[in-house]
Formats: structure tokens, sequence, C-alpha cells
């Protein structure tokens, strides 16, 4: 090697690192439609010195309600708080409920279970390798069978057992941890106690939950078996925000899968697994991309 060369090492890039990539938002907002909003928000992001790098919105003729989704990055330093204020004139003059965050914050999640951990492992494997931008600040279950993998991951684990006589002391302890541990939203990852109309409410359009879709819909123990007793051809998961009318909330995302004559009530159980597991992690994602904005009893979800 001459003495002008320099070495260079196995796998390096000579492509410039990355930290110099301006900040990136989302900015979500929904009003009254009317004409001028695309006008104003992309207007203001101009003058603050931003570029757009992706725009969705959607105009709801039955709602009379407008939905955006900006992607936007600021060249010069900037922090979300003053974006934020300098925002807030422009919502006001539109009546706009928005919101600004950063990009690669990730959400501050906390997943409760029961004693059916499929969706609970997944979403923690999930987690683990990046594909979900959340950070998983708690599990909380009203059993202890999972407490070893919670452990495992090196997430707190908090047992909470629910009774109808403590149900109310219950649920002031995750609102308690929700509150505490600045938690954004709460998944329901197949957690078998039914959340009062008050806890609801508190947590309105930050708690999701899954549940088995069928049709015609089976309620009660063994869905599976009896959805096979009946023959039934398409089996499927809904996922939804949750409210005070039970499995009745606005759906985010649902999955389906065909199944034939010949599968046994253990089979659907198994492929019912895998598609409760894929529409909850998909709802989870887009929530916490900020994609989804709800619009009245249904859902606005930008891809």
């Amino acid at each position: 090697m001459n003495a002008s060369q320099s070495p260079v090492t196995e796998g390096a890039s000579a492509l410039p690192e990355q930290s110099d990539r301006p900040e990136q938002y989302v900015l979500t907002l929904s009003c009254p439609d009317q004409r001028g909003i695309v006008h104003a928000v992309s207007s203001y992001l101009f003058m603050t010195g931003c570029n757009i790098e992706d725009s969705q919105q959607f105009g709801d003729h039955d709602t009379g309600l407008f939905f955006m989704r900006v992607h936007f990055s600021a060249d010069a330093p900037v922090t979300v708080e003053k974006l934020r204020a300098s925002f807030a004139a422009v919502g006001d003059s539109f009546r706009m409920d928005w919101q600004i965050h950063r990009a690669d914050e990730k959400m501050r999640v906390v997943l409760m279970v029961s004693r059916f951990g499929h969706c609970l492992n997944d979403l923690l494997f999930r987690a683990r390798i990046g594909a979900l931008p959340i950070e998983i600040a708690a599990v909380v279950s009203n059993h202890t069978d999972f407490a070893e993998l919670v452990g495992s991951y090196g997430i707190p684990f908090h047992h909470i057992p629910v009774t109808r006589e403590t149900k109310a002391q219950a649920e002031a302890q995750v609102l308690e941890l929700v509150r505490s541990q600045g938690v954004e939203l709460v998944v329901l990852a197949r957690y078998m106690q039914v959340l009062s109309d008050d806890l609801c409410k508190q947590l309105a359009g930050r708690v999701i939950n899954i549940h088995h879709s069928f049709l015609p819909s089976f309620k009660g123990a063994k869905p599976y078996h009896q959805a096979h007793a009946r023959g039934v051809k398409l089996i499927g998961a809904t996922a939804h925000y949750v409210t005070a009318d039970l499995d009745e909330g606005p759906i985010i995302e649902q999955e389906v899968e065909r199944v034939g004559h010949g599968v046994t009530p253990e089979q659907l159980v198994a492929i019912g697994r895998d598609v409760e597991c894929q529409a909850l992690a998909r709802a989870v994602k887009w929530h916490s991309e900020h994609r989804v904005l709800l619009n009245g009893r249904r859902t606005v979800v930008f891809s």
C-alpha cells in the first residue's frame, strides 16, 4: 500500500452520515371542510422554513369534515414546542383539531393481557426488532402467566387482579400507571376484562382492542368452535378503538383468512391467532405513526 493510500475497513461506507438529515415532523388535523385549508397549511410550512415530504388529505362528504396528514422536515433549528405555538393561529382560524409530533419519537405504550399470549408475544418481538415505532413502558395483566416472558424483555410487569369488588380500584391503578409513565396508547392484547364506561371516556381514542370477527357473529365461550360448527368459510379479526359500546368502537384494521371444510376447531384457533396478531400489529403501527384520525364512529387511515 502506498503512503498516500489510507486503509479502508471492510464494510465501511463512503456515503455521508445521516446525522445531518433535517428534523422530521408529522402534522395531523381534522376540521370542518372549507376552501383554503391546504393552502394555509402549506403556506405556514413554507414561511417557517419547512419542506413537505409527504402529504395526504381526505374530505368526507358525509360528515363535512376534512382530514390531513403532513410529513415535513425543518432545515432550520426548531423545536416541536415552537412549531406548535406558531401553528396555533392557523389551527384556530379553521377550527382544527390538530397535533404536531416528531416523526422519530417512539410512542409510549402499555400492553394489557390475560391468559392468551399470542398478541402480547408478537408485539413484544416486533417492538424489540424495531418493526413498531413504540416504547413499551409496562405490561399489565390480571394473571401472572406471562410475567417471565415480559421480564425476559426487561419490561416492567404489573399484576393487577380484577374482581367485581376490586374493578374500580384496579382501573384506578391502570390509570395512574398511564399518567405516571407518560403513556399515549393502551393496547388490549387479548385482555379479557371489559373496561368501565368511565375509563373508556378518560382514555378515549387511546385504547386499541383486538377481537375475532366472524359472519355470523359468535359470542361467548369458544367462538372458533362455534364457527366450526356452523361451517364458517372466512375467519378474521378486527382491531378497533375501545368505547363504552362493547366491541363496537371505530375500526382501524381488519384481517381475514379463508378456510376450507376440512379444518378442525383447533386449526381454526391457530389461524385465528395469526390473523389477530396481524391486524393488531398493523393498528398499533398506524396509530403510533399518527396515521389514524377519528371520524365519528369511523376512522380515516392514511397509508
